[in-house]
Parts: C-alpha cells; structure tokens; sequence
C-alpha cells in the first residue's frame, strides 16, 4: 500500500466517524424526543460524549486526509469545484453542529445537575429535546454531511 492508499482510508475512516456522530445524536434526540425528565436525559448524556468524541475526530480527520489527498494525488487539485464545495459544506456543516451542540449541551448539563439536586422534570429540557433551535442545527448540519457524501462518491466535474 502506498502513502495515498493510507490517506484514504485515514479519510474515508474519518467519515464514517463523523456519519456514526451523527447517527448517535440522532438517536438520542429520537430517544429524548418531548421528554421533560432530568434523570432520562442525564443518564444519556454519557453516549453524547462518546458522539462528541467521534464528531471531533470525523471533522478533524476529514478535512486534514480530505485536503492531504487533493494535494497529493495528481488527478486532483485542492481548487477543483468539488473539493471547494465540499470544503465550504464541511465548514457550513460543522459550524451548525456546533451551535446544535451547544443548545443540546446545555440543556444536558442543566438535566445533570436538576437530577442530581432531585428535580425530576424541567421546562427547559422539555423545550430542547423538542421542536427546538437545537434540533434545527442539527437535521441542516446531518443534511450537509449528506450533501459532502453525494459531492466525494461522485465528484460533480471532475
């Protein structure tokens, strides 16, 4: 195997990464879906850090073996149409993950420290783990990552 074989697999590993991150948060947000009780969404905070590990890594590892192999494999430029596009997605996209992160960060701290103070439900995490900005975030970052997976299977103009 060669350096660029590595590379790819480095990217294409990272991607299924940040794609099994996003299928977490989706199944936490289906699972926590109206609920208004501390303790349910506290007890599930743990998986979200193990999403939050692997969206770190996913993000990080695709652009860095994303723009490594651009560089690096002579059919490819970093200034292709399809490579700009996914790196302006991938931006895009992170950044909304981050904002739905935020918001469901919050209120997952907030649940944590209600459940462990005996508050059993709350407004607020009630109103998170609904129709909330959060959410929002979330289904256009996962429909972005969906878009830089249609962009790098078939590379528009290349």
């Amino acid at each position: 195997m060669e350096l660029n074989d590595w590379i790819l697999s480095l990217h294409v590993l990272s991607a299924f990464a940040l794609v099994g991150a996003m299928v977490i948060f989706w199944i936490m947000i289906v699972a926590l879906w109206g609920t208004d009780s501390t303790s349910r969404v506290a007890s599930l905070m743990r998986v979200s850090r193990v999403g939050t590990v692997l969206v770190s890594v996913g993000s990080l590892g695709t652009i860095i073996f994303g723009v490594w192999l651009a560089i690096s494999v002579d059919a490819y430029q970093v200034w292709d149409g399809w490579v700009i596009a996914a790196i302006v997605l991938w931006a895009i996209g992170v950044e909304l993950g981050r904002r739905a992160g935020q918001g469901y960060g919050a209120a997952g701290m907030e649940a944590e420290r209600l459940a462990a103070a005996g508050t059993e439900t709350s407004p607020v995490v009630a109103e998170t783990f609904g129709a909330s900005r959060a959410v929002q975030f979330h289904a256009a970052s996962s429909l972005l990552i969906l878009l830089i997976l249609i962009d790098m299977i078939w590379k528009p103009g290349a």
